[in-house]
């Protein structure tokens, strides 16, 4: 008889000003529904947020090279889902599965826009964040042969729904909540485990282009 396989590896990393406690929720609730959930973070709020990439790149190397490991999806939240861009833009993992985005700022926020002629020389995330044709993260490359799955929320007051869509093919859903409120609700859970197991938040929902 051979071994059970271990359940695959979910890889969850938080968003700007926030820290690896605030994604205890949603671990736990994807280990309920038969995930192996494992937390990523950093804590400097003022350097390039390349910096963080260069480190998870790292880390996913490793995990990457883990036995027990065969696959990783990434389900990040706000300015996660940025590093795991360019993180990804450096090191692909082999065992790459399928990504989940919560409220990301993929073309940037609004919010950093006009927080950057203020801020933006002593957090360089907040430059990086800004929704300019030439920002970070209107520069950085996104994944296009891997599943990604974008979950907005209906009340953000940080990142607008059209800016939350990649530049490449994704699925696209939102959730009746507040911007950090998705990293906490049962339904947004559900909806990210069903995502992740088949690539679709619903059974009905066929894969969207990126207007």
């Amino acid at each position: 008889m051979t071994a059970a396989r271990r359940p695959a590896t979910v890889v969850l990393v938080h968003g700007y000003l926030a820290n690896r406690f605030m994604l205890s929720p949603l671990a736990a609730r994807l280990r309920g529904r038969g995930f192996e959930a494992r937390k990523w973070g950093y804590w400097n709020i003022r350097c390039s947020l390349l910096v963080h990439a260069e480190r998870f790149a790292r880390w996913l190397m490793e995990r990457d090279a883990e036995a027990g490991v065969h696959t990783l999806h990434l389900v990040t939240h706000s300015m996660g889902g940025i590093v795991a861009r360019a993180a990804l833009d450096r090191y692909r993992p082999d065992k790459l599965g399928r990504i989940v985005m919560l409220a990301p700022p993929n073309r940037g926020s609004f919010v950093a826009t006009r927080a950057a002629p203020t801020f933006g020389r002593v957090l360089e995330p907040v430059r990086e964040l800004s929704t300019a044709a030439d920002s970070l993260v209107n520069s950085l490359p996104t994944p296009r042969d891997v599943d990604i799955g974008v979950i907005a929320a209906e009340w953000d007051a940080l990142v607008t729904e059209e800016s939350t869509r990649p530049h490449v093919p994704h699925a696209h859903t939102t959730v009746p909540t507040f911007h950090t409120g998705l990293l906490f609700r049962r339904d947004a859970a559900d909806l990210i485990a069903s995502f992740l197991d088949s690539g679709r938040f619903s059974p009905s929902e066929a894969t969207a282009a990126s207007p």
